[in-house]
């Protein structure tokens, strides 16, 4: 039948189409298989498994542990040596950080001097018409001693009357029949109204601790200090007036004026009588020998300083040979009779 093979024949072709592309297919995997087989024929068998090449990694590895074992050997050589260095390098690096501390202390003191100083500021803040009052009120006796009375905790005025005493003193050696060839001796006068002002407030404040008086140590240099603005005015007076009289009268006058307003402040701040008694005894004895010594005796210490320091040099006492006298030679022949008479 003419039509049946046509489709016969069409039905071959698509059934040859699909065997061809089914058996492309194994073949393609069938490729595959053998270059994958291709390539594990290929390899090179080199695992090792033989005799030899066992005994070739045994001989390396050994060969590699006797080297680790002298580098380990080396290293703790060195290491010892370096241990010592490194012990060494760190007390040095102590000892830097040391010095490095204590400069750091002195140039942090060196900056905080301004600091230091602000404490003494409130001491030396006041104002002139303050320290002109109180140079007034300390002439004034003070008449109320049932309640302590104030003191100014200031060292401003106090200090400058010293410093004015200071230079009235050293007026009044050049004003005075002193004679001085080498200077004026500024220290000793400073050394004298420091000392004064120094030791007597300490002392002072010492006695009035055991007596149980309420003062603190800068009240007591503010009253001392202020009380010598009456021996300021007398021995300016009477350094340029020279008349025994006229300072025997500021000496109980004005003297004794700032003496008495240093005596009721203490008054009033003291309790008990035989308190009260021995404390301000001995300060108005005190600050009026003070002023008496000032006056009559201060320049003749000055002058004898003055006679020590210029005393000529004096040799060192040297050894003289004495002069022996001549004996005459009829008292040798004598003694020479007489020694061998009294040995037989």
């Amino acid at each position: 039948m003419p039509g049946v093979g046509p489709a016969a024949g069409a039905g071959g072709a698509k059934g040859g189409t699909a065997a061809t592309a089914e058996w492309g297919a194994f073949e393609d995997n069938l490729q595959g298989t053998n270059s994958a087989v291709i390539d594990m024929e290929n390899m090179d068998d080199t695992s090792g498994s033989s005799f030899e090449d066992m005994g070739e990694m045994h001989q390396r590895m050994k060969e590699e542990e006797e080297v680790d074992a002298e580098a380990a050997a080396a290293d703790e050589e060195d290491g010892e040596f370096l241990g010592m260095k490194g012990f060494k390098g760190q007390l040095g690096r102590q000892v830097a950080d040391e010095m490095w501390q204590a400069g750091k202390r002195q140039a942090s003191k060196a900056f905080n001097l301004y600091a230091n100083i602000d404490i003494l500021r409130p001491y030396f803040d006041v104002e002139p018409s303050q320290v002109r009052n109180r140079l007034l009120e300390s002439m004034i006796p003070v008449k109320m001693i049932n309640f302590p009375q104030k003191i100014a905790g200031e060292l401003y005025g106090p200090l400058m009357l010293v410093f004015t005493l200071v230079a009235i003193l050293l007026h009044g050696m050049k004003t005075s029949d002193t004679i001085i060839r080498e200077g004026t001796l500024m220290g000793t006068a400073i050394g004298t109204c420091f000392g004064y002002w120094i030791g007597v407030s300490s002392f002072i404040y010492f006695l009035a601790y055991l007596c149980n008086a309420q003062i603190t140590m800068v009240q007591m240099l503010s009253l001392l200090g202020y009380g010598l603005f009456g021996h300021c005015i007398t021995l300016f007076v009477t350094y340029n007036i020279h008349f025994h009289s006229l300072f025997y009268i500021f000496w109980l006058m004005i003297g004794g004026l700032s003496t008495l307003r240093m005596v009721a402040v203490l008054v009033s701040r003291t309790v008990g009588h035989t308190q009260r008694l021995i404390l301000c005894g001995v300060l108005a004895a005190l600050h009026m020998l003070f002023l008496l010594y000032l006056h009559f005796a201060y320049h003749k210490v000055v002058e004898g300083i003055l006679d020590t320091l210029e005393r000529p040099n004096i040799h060192p006492f040297q050894r003289v040979a004495r002069d022996i006298p001549a004996v005459s030679s009829a008292v040798l022949n004598i003694n020479n009779k007489t020694v061998p008479a009294l040995s037989s």
